[in-house]
């Protein structure tokens, strides 16, 4: 029903469906035939017809990608560990690879996902990324934490930390749409061909599943993308 709901079927039957079993990797995966294999890995890439490519979501991003001239498309699911093996990136490179994808003829979409005013992260993952991106600084955000029993009651809060070692009500957060909208153009996609949606999966969990959000309890989206006749 899904399939057929968003024009994915042939004459009433609708397409195969690949979707990858997650393990937050950067292992992309060509299809070049709808064999019965599980595969692995979070990133899907064919320039086959009347196949769907999934990717299943409750926070991290779905980056779908289409190549126009070519006929190519791929899929990747993006987490922040995904995000740090540069996956979007590789994809396109992948693409370029396999199907000749130049990447100013790619149009690459960011679906929903978890945004930077819900993504608390450690200190661990700017570091992390700081090893990685010369542009991490601009992707990492504090906020202060604006509880209101902490405003109430500032003594039960009180930072044991020696002086000058941190604020316990300051609050680090990942802008993981943007890193992955960076990655892209990195590779070289114009930003002109960038769709970066802004809905945030922990915001509002009447309209999406949020892993964070919903504390694991939850279902997941599914973003899916293929190539008609």
């Amino acid at each position: 029903m899904f399939l057929r709901a968003i024009g994915a079927a042939e004459k009433g039957q609708p397409w195969p469906l690949i979707a990858p079993k997650q393990i937050h990797s950067d292992i992309i995966h060509v299809i070049r035939s709808t064999g019965p294999e599980q595969l692995a890995g979070d990133g899907l890439i064919t320039n086959l017809p009347q196949i769907a490519l999934g990717i299943r979501t409750a926070d991290c991003l779905p980056v779908l990608l289409v190549d126009k001239r070519n006929r190519a498309v791929g899929a990747f699911h993006a987490g922040w560990r995904g995000t740090a093996q540069r996956i979007v990136e590789k994809g396109v490179g992948a693409m370029r690879r396999e199907y000749g994808s130049r990447p100013e003829d790619i149009y690459a979409v960011i679906g929903p996902g978890i945004q930077k005013c819900c993504y608390e992260v450690g200190d661990e993952l700017l570091a992390q990324f700081e090893s990685q991106f010369p542009y991490a600084g601009e992707l990492f955000h504090t906020v202060q934490d604006s509880d209101p029993v902490r405003k109430k009651y500032p003594l039960l809060f009180l930072n044991q930390r020696p002086p000058g070692h941190g604020d316990l009500c300051i609050k680090l957060h990942l802008d993981l749409r943007e890193a992955n909208r960076r990655q892209l153009l990195d590779a070289g996609v114009p930003e002109k061909q960038i769709t970066a949606m802004k809905d945030c999966t922990s915001c509002n969990t009447t309209q999406f599943f949020s892993h964070r959000a919903e504390k694991g309890r939850t279902g997941r989206m599914m973003a899916v993308i293929g190539i008609k006749r």
